[in-house]
């Protein structure tokens, strides 16, 4: 049952895609650019200025404080970018999954994401709460309560593409009064990114292997079809997504689809039973599949490749070397 549970929920992390309780809408207007653009111009430190987002990025209405100086933050994408923009005292409360992170700030109150505490969440008077589309994934928002309470809930939903991590750090930057530090980010990721691209446009399109990602193992096997960051991540290192033209989204895998689709590598993320690559390499009926039978069965890091933010690059790096070590270096 634990393994069931420990399945569901990291299959849950990554790719739990519903609306928050507010309508969906298109990037919020409030945005000036996107951060795919400021990163490939540079902006200039008049941006610092940039009013407050009038809209989260579900495409509610809110209205934040000019100065925001407490957060709760309720998914570990999120916390991770307010710990990159330099926020990290300004964080006075966490999710469960946020305060298992490395690095996470240590001694703060801890909620379940999925059935936060309203009323002690109350007392501590944050200025914003910060919440992802997984939380409001069964159909209900849990976070109502503190709305009706008068909080200032922010929701960002879980980014479907590159191009919305740009976005989702820009948003963070600007509620966060850290414009500046938000561009600094989203260069250093465009330049990641392009030199990746570059080393994956490299392989010949007869030469690019088939990838199967595991995010979640058997019995309760998921992974990423088309329509999704992952989707991105693996054509980038110039390889393709076995799942992409069978699936779209984060989708389950029955064995047999895989032994059909023979990768010729295999992925995987998970990081809470004991052998990950061992338990692959061994399953009944695998052993004829080209990945299993090379060897090619590598675990990637499980933080930096299941929370999409800036630091996907450190899993797009570890992914590359996998695949194509003679491309990306061993």
């Amino acid at each position: 049952m634990k393994r069931i549970l420990s399945a569901l929920v990291a299959a849950a992390l990554a790719f739990s895609m519903a609306a928050c309780s507010a309508p969906a809408a298109s990037t919020s207007a409030s945005v000036s650019s996107t951060a795919a653009s400021s990163a490939s111009t540079g902006a200039s430190s008049e941006t610092a200025a940039v009013a407050k987002p009038t809209e989260d990025r579900s495409g509610a209405a809110i209205t934040l404080p000019d100065n925001v100086e407490t957060v709760i933050s309720m998914a570990p994408s999120i916390t991770q970018t307010l710990m990159d923009l330099g926020c990290t005292d300004q964080i006075i409360a966490l999710d469960a999954n946020s305060a298992k992170m490395e690095n996470a700030p240590q001694g703060l109150p801890v909620f379940d994401m999925m059935t936060p505490d309203a009323e002690q969440m109350a007392t501590l008077v944050p200025d914003v709460i910060f919440v992802s589309s997984i939380s409001s994934s069964g159909g209900e928002d849990p976070f109502q309560p503190l709305q009706e309470l008068g909080a200032t809930v922010v929701c960002i939903p879980t980014s479907s593409s590159i191009e919305d991590i740009y976005e989702d750090v820009t948003f963070l930057g600007q509620v966060m009064g850290k414009t500046e530090r938000t561009d600094e980010i989203n260069q250093n990721l465009k330049a990641e990114i392009d030199r990746i691209a570059a080393l994956g446009a490299s392989i010949p399109e007869d030469q690019r292997k088939t990838v199967y990602f595991e995010i979640s193992a058997a019995p309760s096997a998921y992974s990423t079809g088309s329509g999704t960051y992952m989707d991105e991540m693996i054509s980038l290192i110039g390889a393709n997504n076995m799942m992409a033209d069978k699936a779209e989204g984060w989708t389950s895998v029955d064995s047999e689809v895989v032994v059909s689709g023979n990768p010729d590598v295999i992925l995987t993320n998970v990081d809470y039973i004991e052998d990950p690559v061992g338990e692959i390499k061994s399953r009944e009926g695998w052993e004829a599949v080209t990945a299993v039978k090379n060897g090619d069965v590598y675990q990637i890091d499980k933080q930096s490749s299941s929370l999409p933010n800036e630091n996907i690059v450190s899993a797009l790096e570890e992914m590359g070397k996998a695949v194509y070590p003679e491309v990306f270096g061993e």
